[in-house]
């Protein structure tokens, strides 16, 4: 069932689930994290989806979490839906796919760590911007980057903050394939109708036999990055990230406490 941000498209087993906030590029808000926590809960409980795609509307995968909630008041992240959101990708059981057809920021790329095959679009970019904004990352990032690409790799990543293309993130492992943007959507539905074919119930342990393996890696990285973040948001760092990003200037860190 279509929600007004997350719209839900089942074909042949497949259910492509598509952010749809084009207005703010498709960023998270508190609708979005709970819309796409239920749509999860569905196509898991659905025997006629057997693989779950999942994209952003035209001009952006996503943009991340939508700043202009993040400079309300703080809520604990425990409490904040993006936790229950992210707890079900990681216990998602059936293989999910991501389509990468725009710009994806913070959850926009930590996402895709969770998600079995990530086929993204020439020109797309990915960035992790948390630094930048006086906080930390998240959804257990902090382990499954350095996993995926090297630590190397992944401390450049999080400590420029820079945009990584498209080319450099097949590069490094983040995605498995780069294709021209009309190609994309089709491709990805190519490789999801390879997969229906086989057993469900055989698909679901093999899926649930490689998440074995880093399950507890993850919940602790997912405590260590809560209990940091609720030490990071609100701080004079971050409020002045968020501040200077609505106002359009460039942030001032040089008279803030670092602590």
């Amino acid at each position: 069932m279509s929600r007004p941000t997350v719209l839900v498209e089942t074909k042949e087993w497949v259910r492509t689930l598509t952010l749809n906030r084009p207005e703010a590029r498709n960023a998270f808000n508190s609708q979005q994290y709970r819309e796409l926590f239920d749509a999860l809960g569905e196509a898991e409980s659905d025997d006629s989806v057997r693989v779950v795609v999942l994209t952003g509307a035209p001009g952006a995968f996503t943009a991340g979490q939508d700043l202009g909630e993040m400079s309300a008041p703080p809520e604990g992240r425990g409490d904040h839906p993006f936790s229950a959101c992210i707890d079900r990708v990681i216990a998602f059981e059936k293989p999910l796919l991501a389509a990468v057809n725009g710009v994806g920021v913070g959850l926009g790329l930590t996402i895709l760590l969770h998600c079995d095959i990530v086929y993204i679009a020439e020109g797309a970019r990915l960035r992790v911007p948390f630094v930048s904004l006086g906080v930390v990352p998240e959804a257990a990032s902090s382990y499954l980057l350095p996993a995926r690409v090297g630590q190397q790799n992944a401390a450049e990543i999080f400590f420029t903050a820079d945009w990584v293309s498209s080319a450099r993130a097949v590069e490094v492992g983040l995605a498995a394939r780069e294709l021209p943007p009309e190609v994309l959507m089709p491709a990805i539905r190519a490789l999801a109708a390879r997969i229906v074919v086989h057993p469900p119930g055989a698909m679901r342990h093999t899926k649930r036999l490689l998440q074995m393996s880093r399950r507890e890696a993850v919940r602790s990285a997912r405590a260590r990055e809560d209990e940091a973040f609720r030490e990071r948001v609100g701080t004079p760092e971050n409020v002045e990230a968020i501040r200077a990003f609505f106002e359009k200037r460039k942030p001032d860190f040089s008279n803030l406490d670092p602590t």
